[in-house]
């Protein structure tokens, strides 16, 4: 009831039939079914969504201010990420203890000086990988996806365990993942999955084993260590250092290697693969790249803020294919979402997706267009339009980190290659846990 004695409007949505798995494996994924939903229905929509009954999805970002506060994310709906951690599942940590965990992973993944310490690693790494690249120029296609996730993959060990993988295991750690997050999103979603219930579950398992085993070898080896006092650039020193569990630091670590290898990979790819279809865009990056870079192979990180027109690009494609497509909160208290009320324990979903294509805030959304990232375009711009890596403090801690990489990868293989699309590949975003290519994103490159 309102102040005035009116009811206030229900929130409109599709007819509620069973748990919402039908209607969305019918749109092709989740990310698809939300903008279904708010194109039919408008920026605030009631769906039911499995693991969480019925949701209230947001894509107005002014209405999403009433929400950016908020410090829970629901139970349920973050259950499949449970089996991957012992010592509670850290995307539904209670405030009390996600604060302080928070502040530790930003004093370290936020932080110039732990760029700064890796940076000439991760451009040895990227070379690795261009050069493996140029020994196949005009072959076969390189797969952007399963190279680049590997190499992120490479990267993050490198920041957060200071290396420490034999070389053939950044492949078998990013199969592992993918064998245990179809196993328990196809729990979730109620989903088809290769193989046998027993025969995925079997996998499932030998893969956790495998990626936990893995990881405390590691940190054994890092334990051993005798480096002197523990640097700013050091996660894992500084998880010690503020009193985490063994068994925190082993999930925390696994954690960011999951979202670290997924997200940054996919977004370099999904970027490549827009320039490729756009050459005039592809070659003003490349010939900032050239001009910043002159004849060396590789940025300094001091270069990155220079690279102005290579960031409006990264910006944009993630604006169009962003790699989280979407996350959730669960309200605390009775929200007041335009003329809706939204009572507490409501799960809020963000479908970040819907948000970037909401044509309100972007004009002609499917067009790609780096210019919406201008400093005057993006000044008059709601500060909720653009939300890549969430939102307030559930947002994405290693947000500054990926754009960091992503801008380094992306300086260095502009300046070796150029990309063009295999033309018999159709490419379709899928949902899985990231904004996923169903059959990669094969590319032919051809050395500038």
């Amino acid at each position: 009831m309102r102040g005035d004695g009116s009811t206030p409007p229900r929130i409109p949505g599709p007819p509620v039939r069973g748990d919402g798995v039908e209607a969305i494996v019918a749109a092709g994924g989740l990310h698809n079914y939300q903008l279904e939903l708010h194109a039919e229905y408008g920026p605030v929509v009631r769906f039911p969504l499995p693991g969480a009954d019925l949701a209230v999805s947001v894509a107005d970002p002014v209405l999403l201010e009433a929400t950016a506060a908020i410090n829970k994310r629901p139970e349920a709906l973050f259950e499949f990420l449970t089996p991957l951690q012992e010592s509670g599942n850290l995307q539904t940590l209670p405030a009390e203890e996600h604060i302080p965990w928070r502040r530790v992973m930003l004093s370290v993944l936020a932080g110039r000086p732990s760029h700064e310490a890796h940076f000439a690693r991760f451009a040895e790494l990227t070379s690795r990988t261009a050069d493996r690249w140029a020994d196949r120029a005009g072959d076969e296609p390189v797969e952007l996806q399963k190279d680049l996730s590997e190499l992120s993959l490479r990267m993050i060990c490198e920041y957060a365990l200071a290396g420490g993988l034999e070389p053939e295991e950044p492949g078998r750690v990013v199969a592992a993942f993918e064998d245990v997050l179809t196993e328990y999103l196809a729990r979730l979603y109620q989903t088809d999955a290769p193989g046998t219930e027993d025969e995925r579950r079997a996998r499932a398992e030998e893969a956790l084993t495998f990626l936990r085993a893995t990881v405390d070898r590691v940190l054994a080896a890092y334990a051993e260590r005798d480096d002197g006092p523990p640097e700013r650039s050091d996660l894992v020193a500084a998880l010690v250092a503020a009193g985490e569990s063994p068994a925190r630091i082993r999930d925390t670590v696994l954690m960011t290697l999951l979202a670290a290898h997924h997200t940054t990979g996919v977004a370099i790819s999904w970027t490549l693969y827009l320039l490729a279809r756009h050459p005039d865009a592809a070659e003003r990056a490349a010939a900032e790249v050239d001009a910043v870079l002159g004849d060396r192979a590789a940025p300094d990180y001091g270069d990155l803020k220079r690279l102005t027109y290579l960031d409006m690009v990264l910006k944009e494609a993630m604006r169009l294919y962003p790699p989280g497509p979407y996350g959730a909160r669960e309200a605390t208290e009775d929200l007041t979402l335009g003329e809706y009320t939204v009572p507490a324990g409501t799960t809020i979903f963000y479908p970040f997706w819907a948000v970037h294509m909401n044509p309100e805030h972007w004009p002609d959304p499917e067009v790609f267009d780096p210019e919406r990232f201008t400093p005057e375009a993006s000044a008059g711009r709601h500060r909720l339009a653009y939300i890549p890596f969430g939102i307030g403090p559930r947002s994405c801690e290693g947000a500054t980190l990926a754009m960091v990489e992503a801008e380094l990868v992306l300086a260095m293989l502009l300046k070796r290659f150029r990309f063009r699309p295999a033309a018999d590949r159709t490419i379709t975003p899928i949902e899985r846990f990231v904004l996923w290519a169903a059959e990669d994103i094969p590319m032919h490159l051809t050395p500038r």
